[in-house]
């Protein structure tokens, strides 16, 4: 946790002490007070929601104030009530391959979900070969049912691959853009003959926008909004230029964020702030070069950054419009302030705490987080310490 709170030992106690199994367990009272965390901004409490999660990769909200939840490890969408507790898993998606960075990934509920009870769904799935992809689809959700499903994208090509699908959802203005990872292929990142190591974009039922860059291109593939990224795992819209920001995963050291723009190479493999995971240069040792982004922000040592949000409640005033990543190699919660397009100051919260897989925000303000060991813990005010 953050360097001037508490001992990371005691705070892991108080989270197991207090934490309940919820999965499929009538409603009762499920948060027990946190010690209070000291931060820069802010003085907040963690309170334990579950525990019995399977690499909770993503989280999103309902209209009616419930959570849904994807496990990467067991292919399920759970229902989650925080108010409640009550947790309900829905039937595991059968054609989910569950392998290596394999899974169900990430989910988003439509921003009209009230009218059209879409849900999206991306997830790596595969061929009788052992090739696999990421694909991409909607599901209508009535009450706690799915119903219609609709694929709306394949990835290409499928690789005998278990690494680096991505993938990351933006449903904004009628678009849908999907980050996908380089499947550990590098050089394809560069290939617009592939859509390995991009960033997407496609309207929201699946069919492509007449101005992406590359749709007049012979042989590259017309989804492509823009490429040379390594594995991109993290994807939020800026609050007021309204730009779509990504983190990517760079090798041993380099991971990045950056503004994805129309027809932009980002570089990955030709250049990186990383170098490889034995020691040594990747490629030619390049970190920069004529025609490639530069990173608004880069990482070295590496903190292998996961799901990402810019902050926009009222339950902590200090961070609105700051950068929440969670971070699973460095184990902590990193908050970034940003001025336009500039990172001035990062802040680490939570320090060695766990692999935060997911970050979300509530309909109160309050941070949601799901971490690989299995934990879904709510960041409040410390106001709310009784």
């Amino acid at each position: 946790m953050d360097y001037r709170s508490i001992p990371l030992i005691g705070l892991l106690l108080s989270l197991i002490i207090s934490c309940k199994p919820q999965k499929d367990n009538p409603p009762g009272e499920v948060h027990t007070p946190q010690q209070v965390v000291e931060s820069e901004q802010h003085r907040f409490i963690i309170d334990t929601l579950a525990r019995d999660l399977q690499v909770p990769w993503s989280i999103d909200w309902l209209p009616d104030g419930r959570m849904l939840i994807s496990e990467r490890n067991t292919g399920q969408i759970h229902l989650f009530e925080p108010e409640t507790g009550f947790q309900k898993a829905l039937p595991a998606l059968p054609d989910v391959y569950r392998k290596g960075d394999g899974g169900l990934l990430d989910l988003k509920v439509h921003p009209d979900f009230i009218q059209n009870e879409w849900i999206y769904l991306a997830y790596s799935t595969s061929r009788p070969d052992s090739s696999s992809t990421t694909v991409v689809e909607r599901i209508r959700l009535s009450g706690d049912t799915l119903g219609e499903r609709e694929r709306l994208f394949t990835a290409f090509p499928y690789y005998r691959s278990e690494s680096h699908y991505g993938c990351r959802l933006l449903l904004t203005d009628g678009f849908l853009f999907i980050t996908i990872g380089d499947r550990y292929r590098r050089d394809s990142a560069q290939y617009l003959s592939t859509h390995n190591g991009k960033v997407l974009r496609l309207y929201e039922d699946g069919s492509i926008p007449a101005d992406n860059p590359f749709l007049s291109e012979p042989g590259a593939q017309p989804e492509i909004w823009s490429y040379g990224h390594r594995n991109p795992q993290g994807m939020a819209q800026h609050p007021i230029s309204q730009e779509i920001w990504i983190h990517e995963h760079g090798p041993k050291g380099g991971d990045e964020i950056n503004i994805v723009r129309p027809g932009r190479n980002y570089g990955w493999p030709l250049i990186t702030y990383g170098e490889e995971y034995e020691g040594g240069p990747v490629g030619k040792g390049l970190q920069s070069q004529a025609g490639m982004e530069q990173p608004l922000y880069y990482y070295k040592p590496s903190i292998a950054p996961s799901d990402m949000l810019f902050y926009s409640g009222k339950a902590f005033p200090e961070w609105r419009g700051d950068l929440f990543i969670g971070a699973m190699a460095l184990r902590h919660l990193n908050r970034l302030e940003t001025q336009g397009n500039e990172i001035v100051h990062e802040e680490r919260l939570l320090d060695g705490l766990d692999r935060i897989r997911s970050v979300s925000e509530g309909p109160e303000g309050f941070l949601y987080l799901g971490t690989d060991s299995g934990f879904l813990l709510c960041i409040k005010p410390a106001r709310f310490f009784w």
